[in-house]
């Protein structure tokens, strides 16, 4: 036992030692269910979402689903917004109407930035952001302009989480109702892309999450049935020795989860 908790301490305070020396803004949260105390450090509260906004959306859509004003069974025309690019592949499909359900699939597991801008459209932006503030208690989050809008972005708009946000977010998935998670879970373990389990044996670890990246920007959010772990980065300078910091940080879904 002490040496586990030695080489537990040991991979914490490496992993500190590493993101600071990356000269980037983060912030680390790790806890495991084996009784040891929470891990939270951070040099900075509020992050560029880089897709990460697309949890508490989706969690908001739970929210307004279960209020009986959305129903994941309606159907959506991907044509009645712009077609953005970027993340994910709506855009390029035949078939014209999905419903809902599917839409936020693809926006969670693909991270398709039309799904997204077609939920927000169905939702409403001041909606979205009365309900992050007043149903779901998040004190930093703010959907600012939709995906892929670069004039918005040129105005000096964007969309934002907070570090503790993200934290409250592991306690709103935990108020789901068994019928929520049986939808909602699954689409969070098919991601496209894992930062977290970069040293991870493919196969050997479902891990439920939400990845998220934008030049200087490096985000992975998620939890197993054993561990809840998220790290955020911006202002990155060097891209691949944070991956690696990534893939070092993920190793504690393994090891410090025992």
């Amino acid at each position: 036992m002490m040496k586990y908790i030695y080489n537990y301490a040991m991979m914490i305070q490496n992993l500190h030692n590493q993101l600071v020396k990356s000269h980037s803004e983060f912030a680390f949260y790790f806890e495991a269910n084996n009784g040891q105390p929470p891990v939270f450090f951070s040099n900075c509260e509020v992050f560029s979402s880089a897709s990460v906004i697309k949890i508490p959306l989706l969690l908001a859509w739970a929210h307004l689903e279960r209020a009986g004003e959305v129903d994941q069974r309606e159907m959506c025309c991907l044509d009645d917004e712009p077609q953005v690019q970027g993340a994910g592949f709506s855009w390029m499909l035949h078939a014209r109407r999905l419903p809902y359900h599917d839409i936020l699939m693809m926006m969670i597991s693909l991270s398709d930035n039309l799904c997204t801008n077609l939920v927000v459209q169905r939702i409403g932006l001041e909606r979205v952001n009365q309900i992050f503030q007043d149903v779901l208690g998040l004190e930093h989050t703010r959907m600012q302009r939709k995906l892929m809008d670069l004039a918005a972005r040129e105005r000096g708009l964007d969309n934002w989480i907070g570090a503790r946000d993200c934290i409250r977010f592991y306690q709103l998935f935990d108020q789901l109702t068994p019928a929520e998670r049986a939808w909602i879970l699954p689409m969070m373990c098919v991601q496209a892309d894992c930062l977290l389990m970069r040293r991870i044996e493919l196969d050997s670890l479902v891990f439920y999450h939400k990845p998220g990246f934008i030049p200087g920007v490096l985000h992975d959010w998620g939890f197993t049935d054993r561990c809840r772990i998220f790290l955020l980065t911006q202002k990155v300078q060097d891209q691949l020795p944070m991956l690696e910091i990534f893939g070092q940080a993920g190793r504690l879904m393994v090891e410090g989860a025992e």
